[in-house]
C-alpha cells in the first residue's frame, strides 16, 4: 500500500515541478532579463502560479489514481507497462502546450487560449509568420523536453504492484486521497473555484501572465460558454438598457459635408497592423511613415480613433459591418452570425455600385472569403491569382506587387460608381520586405508599407480617376511596439484614419474621439445613405453624435475611453488595470453595458 500511495504523490509533485519550472522558461524566452526584471519576481512567479500548476497537475493525477484504486483487487499489475502510453502522450501535449505559449506571446502578447484554434484550419498561414528553421527548433525543443518528462515519470513508477495485504484500507485511503486531489483541482474549499485570476498577483501584465498555467489557460478557455447572451451578464435588463441608450445613435443630419458628390468611386486601403505607434503626429516613431504624415495635411485626418480589436479578422469585421469587436471570439469565424451583419459592399451595391476586394494572401484564412462574400463583395482577388514568382513573402505577395495590381485595375476603369476594398499584407511579421531604409526589421517593415501607399497615391494623382476618387487609409488593428508596457493599453490602439481624393472638398483635422467601427456609419451618412441597421457604429460628423467615446477588446478584456480619462479592464482577474487620470465607476459601468449588449446582440442573430 505504501509504495502505491508514495507513487501518487511522487507523481503529483513531479507534474507540479514540471509546471512550476515553465515559468522561469516563459520569462526568459520573453525577455524578462532585458527589461530589468529582478531575480526576487522570478520566484514571486512561480508561487503564486502553483495554485493553478497544482490544479492542472491534479486533472493529469486522475488516471494514475484510478489505476491505483483498480489495482488494490489485482495480484499483480505492471504498473509501468499500463502507464507508460499515458506518460508519452501527456507529456508530449504538456511540452507541446508550453513552447506554444512561450513562442506566440511575443506577438500576440496574451497567453495561450482556445483563440489558437480559429487560426489551425489553415497551417499554411499560421506557419507563416516565422520561418522553417524557428518551426524545427521548437519541434526538436518539444520532443526533448517531452521525453525527459516521460524518462523521468517512467522512473518514479514502479515496477510492478504486487498484491496488497489491506485491500480494503488501501481502497479508503486511496479514495481519501482522491478527495485531496479534488481540492486540489478545484483550487481550495472556498467558494471561489480554480481560475486564471488567481494567478494575478500585482500590477505587470507580463508577470501576472508569466504566473498563468498555460494548460489551465487553453483548456478553461475552450470550456466556456457559447451561449453569447449569457455571457458577461453585469447588469439585470433595465439597467443595462439605460445605460446603453443612446451611446450609438444610427441617424441624424450632417454637422458638415466632406465630399464633393453624393456618389464617389470609393478605395478603402486597410493597412495591416498599421497602429499610431508608427505615426509621428499621432506621437508615434519619427521617420517610419513619411509619406502618412505628408498626405495626413493634404485629406481628412482623423486623430483620435481607436481600433476596436486585435486581430485582422476581427477587425475586418468592426471596420467594413461598423460592427463591435469582443474579447473572447472571432465572429468572422462563425459564419452563422457574420451572415447577418450589415456590411458597406451590401449598401453600396444596392445603390448602383460595383465591388471587390483585393488581398495579396490567402483569402480563405479565417473564413475570410465567406465573410466577404456575404457582404457583398462581388471579385475577390488573393495569392492564387498572382504567379508563384510574386509569392515572396511568408503570407504571399508583397505590398509593392498588390499596389501596383490596384494602380493597374483601377487605371483601366472608365465608369462607377465602384467600391474597392484592398488588405496590405507586408507589415505583418516576421516583417521580412524586399525593403531596407531603418535598422529595426519592425519599423522598417511598416516604412515598406508606407512607401507603397504613398507611391500608390502620387501616381493616382495623375489620373483622370483621382478627380472622383475617395480614399480611406485605416489599419486593421494597432501594433504592439515598443513591447513594453502594457500590452493593451490606449497607445497600442490608437490608430489614423485618413480620407483621401479628388472627391474630398478641402484637408480637414478631425480629433473627435472614435473607433474604426464608426467609419462605416460616418461613410454612409456622408453618402447620404441610411446606415440604422448598423447598430454598433456612429456618424462621428452627425448631429447626434454628442458625446464622443471609443471602446476596444483584447483577450478577455475591455476598454472605455471618453473625454474623462480611460479605463482598462482585466475580465480574467475582474481588476482594473488602467484608470486615468483618475478611477471613474461610471466609464467601467458604460463598458461593461457595451460588452453585455454587444454579446446579446450576438446571441439574438
Amino acid at each position: 500500500m505504501k509504495r502505491r500511495i508514495t507513487y501518487l504523490v511522487l507523481f503529483f509533485i513531479a507534474v507540479t515541478l514540471v509546471f512550476i519550472l515553465q515559468k522561469p522558461c516563459f520569462m526568459w524566452y520573453n525577455g524578462a532579463i532585458g527589461k530589468g526584471v529582478p531575480f526576487g519576481d522570478f520566484f514571486r512567479v512561480m508561487f503564486h502560479g502553483a495554485s493553478l500548476d497544482a490544479a492542472t497537475a491534479g486533472y493529469l493525477t486522475v488516471i494514475p489514481w484510478l489505476v491505483i484504486l483498480v489495482s488494490f483487487w489485482f495480484k499483480r499489475v505492471p504498473l509501468r507497462k499500463i502507464l507508460v502510453g499515458y506518460y508519452a502522450v501527456i507529456s508530449l501535449l504538456v511540452t507541446l502546450i508550453a513552447v506554444a505559449d512561450m513562442s506566440l506571446y511575443p506577438f500576440w502578447g496574451f497567453k495561450l487560449d482556445a483563440s489558437i484554434f480559429q487560426y489551425l484550419d489553415s497551417p499554411k498561414n499560421a506557419m507563416a509568420s516565422v520561418s522553417a528553421g524557428f518551426i524545427a527548433l521548437r519541434i526538436f525543443l518539444i520532443l526533448l523536453f517531452s521525453a525527459v518528462i516521460c524518462l523521468i515519470l517512467y522512473r518514479i513508477t514502479p515496477k510492478m504492484l504486487e498484491s496488497a495485504r489491506h485491500r480494503v484500507t488501501g481502497s479508503l485511503i486511496t479514495l481519501l486521497l482522491g478527495g485531496v486531489l479534488f481540492i486540489a483541482i478545484r483550487g481550495g474549499v472556498t467558494e471561489s473555484t480554480s481560475n486564471i485570476g488567481q494567478a494575478y498577483f500585482c500590477n505587470d501584465e507580463f508577470l501576472n501572465h508569466s504566473a498563468v498555467n498555460p494548460a489551465f489557460s487553453l483548456l478553461a478557455s475552450a470550456s466556456k460558454t457559447k451561449k453569447y447572451e449569457d455571457m458577461f451578464n453585469y447588469f439585470e435588463e433595465d439597467e443595462r438598457r439605460k445605460l446603453f441608450e443612446g451611446l450609438y445613435p444610427t441617424e441624424g443630419e450632417n454637422t458638415v459635408e466632406l465630399l464633393n458628390t453624393k456618389r464617389p468611386n470609393i478605395l478603402i486601403i486597410l493597412l495591416e497592423g498599421f497602429g499610431g505607434v508608427f505615426v509621428e503626429p499621432l506621437g508615434g516613431l519619427p521617420d517610419v511613415s513619411p509619406n502618412i504624415n505628408r498626405l495626413a495635411k493634404e485629406g481628412i485626418f482623423f486623430t483620435n480613433c481607436y481600433a476596436n480589436s486585435f486581430r485582422t479578422d476581427r477587425g475586418t469585421v468592426c471596420t467594413f459591418s461598423g460592427y463591435q469587436s469582443f474579447p473572447k471570439l472571432s465572429v468572422m469565424k462563425i459564419p452563422a452570425k457574420s451572415r447577418t451583419l450589415p456590411a458597406i459592399a451590401e449598401k453600396l451595391v444596392k445603390e448602383g455600385y460595383t465591388t471587390d476586394f483585393l488581398y495579396g494572401g490567402d483569402i480563405n484564412f479565417t473564413n475570410m472569403k465567406s465573410y466577404l462574400l456575404e457582404s457583398g463583395y462581388q471579385h475577390l482577388t488573393a495569392n492564387t491569382d498572382f504567379s508563384l514568382s510574386e509569392q515572396q513573402n511568408a503570407w504571399g505577395v508583397n505590398d509593392d506587387v498588390t499596389f501596383d495590381y490596384l494602380y493597374r485595375t483601377l487605371k483601366e476603369r472608365k465608369s462607377g460608381p465602384w467600391h474597392t476594398a484592398f488588405l496590405t499584407l507586408s507589415s505583418h511579421e516576421p516583417f521580412e520586405v524586399p525593403y531596407r531604409r531603418l535598422k529595426d526589421d519592425i519599423p522598417n517593415a511598416f516604412a515598406y508599407t508606407d512607401e507603397c501607399l504613398g507611391k500608390f497615391i502620387d501616381r493616382m494623382k495623375q489620373l483622370p480617376q483621382w478627380k472622383d476618387l475617395l480614399v480611406i487609409c485605416l489599419p486593421d488593428h494597432g501594433s504592439y511596439y515598443p513591447r513594453e508596457g502594457f500590452g493593451q493599453s490606449p497607445r497600442i490602439h490608437h490608430i489614423p484614419m485618413l480620407w483621401l481624393g479628388g472627391a474630398v472638398r478641402q484637408p480637414m483635422t478631425v480629433d473627435k474621439i472614435m473607433n474604426q467601427s464608426d467609419m462605416a456609419a460616418t461613410l454612409l451618412g456622408q453618402l447620404g445613405i441610411s446606415h440604422s441597421e448598423f447598430n454598433f457604429s456612429r456618424n462621428v460628423l452627425g448631429k447626434e453624435y454628442t458625446y464622443p467615446f471609443a471602446y476596444y477588446t483584447f483577450n478577455n478584456g475591455f476598454a472605455f475611453i471618453d473625454s474623462t480619462g480611460v479605463s482598462v479592464v482585466d475580465n480574467n482577474s475582474g481588476q482594473t488595470v488602467i484608470d486615468e487620470p483618475v478611477p471613474n465607476e461610471m466609464r467601467i459601468k458604460l463598458g461593461k453595458a457595451i460588452l453585455q449588449s454587444s454579446h446579446d446582440d450576438l446571441g439574438a442573430r
